[in-house]
């Protein structure tokens, strides 16, 4: 009996890996109304009050029309993301990692994303640029020559608004999306120094390895303009 009981446990265990294995994001993404987060707001009241508030805007996607998959993925990012709200609103597939765009509908001005999902962990955020190799780029002879022409060089977030791709590449070790960030001479609205590239990398199984360096695009041919003093 007690080995019957063994198995049956060890078959639900399996069972429920499997479960956990599938790809949490659906492919029924959604394309909010415009009107559709200051509608929100109305309904739902301050951000500020967190769960409540969240669970309410969650509502109101279903109310407007979002597919339950849609809003399955708005929950799980919440949960898994410290109470952060997003909108899957593009699903590309590129193999066991996919490509998730997604909006922030409480984020000003800039307020999209891109996530690389159904590894481990389940999202993996590109704009984290505390995950960059940024070491690797750094002791490059690309960017110590770039520094000699804009000495106060700052990597920043992109705009990940859909219209520029990460390249995929899916080798025998594993998948790499090489992903470009802007590089500005102080800040955000400075001269234009190039993009710094770095690949994030996953493992055959899906496990998230890490990011690396992979070099500089040329800045455009302008003279270099700092941040205000």
């Amino acid at each position: 009996m007690r080995k019957v009981l063994l198995l049956i446990v060890t078959l639900v265990s399996s069972s429920y890996g499997l479960a956990q294995a599938k790809a949490v994001v659906p492919t029924d993404a959604w394309q909010p109304p415009d009107s559709f987060a200051a509608g929100a707001n109305k309904v739902c009241g301050n951000p500020a009050d967190g769960r409540k508030y969240a669970d309410c805007f969650m509502a109101q996607m279903a109310k407007t029309g979002a597919p339950t998959g849609a809003v399955g993925f708005t929950r799980e990012f919440y949960k898994e993301n410290h109470g952060e709200l997003a909108i899957l609103t593009r699903v590309t597939h590129t193999g066991k990692i996919n490509l998730a765009w997604v909006v922030y509908p409480l984020h000003k001005p800039s307020n999209y994303g891109l996530f690389l999902v159904n590894g481990d962990p389940e999202f993996v955020n590109t704009e984290d640029l505390s995950m960059l190799d940024k070491k690797g780029m750094e002791q490059s002879f690309q960017y110590q020559g770039l520094k000699s022409l804009f000495p106060k060089v700052t990597l920043y977030p992109g705009n990940r608004d859909g219209l520029t791709w990460p390249n995929a590449q899916m080798g025998t070790q594993g998948w790499e999306f090489i992903v470009g960030y802007p590089l500005r001479n102080g800040c955000p609205t400075c001269s234009d120094a190039g993009h710094a590239l770095f690949a994030w990398k996953f493992a055959l199984d899906g496990k998230f390895l890490g990011t690396s360096f992979q070099g500089l695009t040329p800045a455009p041919l302008t003279s270099p303009v700092s941040s205000p003093q």
